[in-house]
């Protein structure tokens, strides 16, 4: 049975950060496509180096290189990008990988908490206090849990659903803050979020009353990365999604 510190690579970097292994996360999720073709198209969803990531090179075993070495250049991974490149790749190998690494962040944090306490009742106290806070925290890791789940697209109509507004308020409220534009019938990504991955815009073919004429037209819907993204940016404007605004208030 493989040991969880054994299924892909790791390291501790410099500053203490744990950081993933580029090739071993490819060799891993089973990619087909050889690794720097496959990297580089990865890095057009949006990734900074010294932020997301950092280069290095990697001696490697090659009989045929001077010496039996050949450098190679790979990547240092922090945690969370090994986390959106698993959830890219929409396979069982990449839901895999992604639950390893938020065991790992798991670990990380458990071990992170405070010091044990002086006596029994202060141990039941912190206990009691524990479980109190994953109580709050639980509405707001299922949603997110859920939203990254569902390997397939989502509609703008949904996700709004999940804030408690209409299709239309929610698409004047991305508007405003500077995500999309209206072309037409169809709302768009500004160039800046163009070519995240975010969104996927696809025909659908409906009937004109007016006309009565079968029409077809285009509709844009969120990928994982995209609802993870607006997720972020809406909770970094205080919006959140009606679960969690209930969980705040029962707090």
């Amino acid at each position: 049975m493989i040991q969880m510190n054994e299924l892909i690579k790791t390291f501790k970097q410099n500053d203490g950060s744990v950081a993933v292994d580029g090739r071993d996360l490819h060799d891993f999720l089973e990619v087909e496509t050889p690794y720097t073709k496959w990297i580089d198209r990865m890095m057009e969803y949006g990734f900074a180096e010294n932020v997301d990531f950092s280069v290095f090179d990697k001696n490697v075993h090659d009989d045929t290189a001077f010496g039996g070495v050949r450098k190679m250049k790979d990547h240092a991974l922090t945690l969370d990008m090994a986390k959106e490149l698993s959830m890219i790749q929409r396979t069982k190998k990449g839901k895999q990988a992604r639950q390893y690494f938020i065991s790992m962040e798991k670990q990380a944090k458990f071990k992170q908490q405070l010091p044990l306490p002086k006596d029994y009742p202060s141990a039941l106290r912190a206990l009691a206090d524990s479980m109190e806070e994953n109580q709050k925290l639980k509405p707001a890791a299922d949603y997110t849990q859920k939203m990254l789940a569902n390997p397939g697209l989502e509609t703008t109509s949904m996700i709004a659903k999940n804030y408690g507004m209409s299709t239309a308020k929610f698409n004047q409220l991305l508007h405003k803050m500077g995500i999309q534009y209206r072309q037409g019938k169809t709302w768009l990504l500004y160039a800046k979020y163009q070519n995240c991955g975010y969104t996927h815009v696809e025909p659908f073919a409906y009937f004109d009353q007016k006309v009565g004429t079968k029409k077809v037209a285009n509709t844009m819907k969120w990928t994982q990365l995209g609802q993870k993204f607006l997720y972020d940016f809406l909770a970094s404007q205080h919006i959140l999604p009606q679960v969690e605004r209930l969980t705040l208030l029962k707090g």
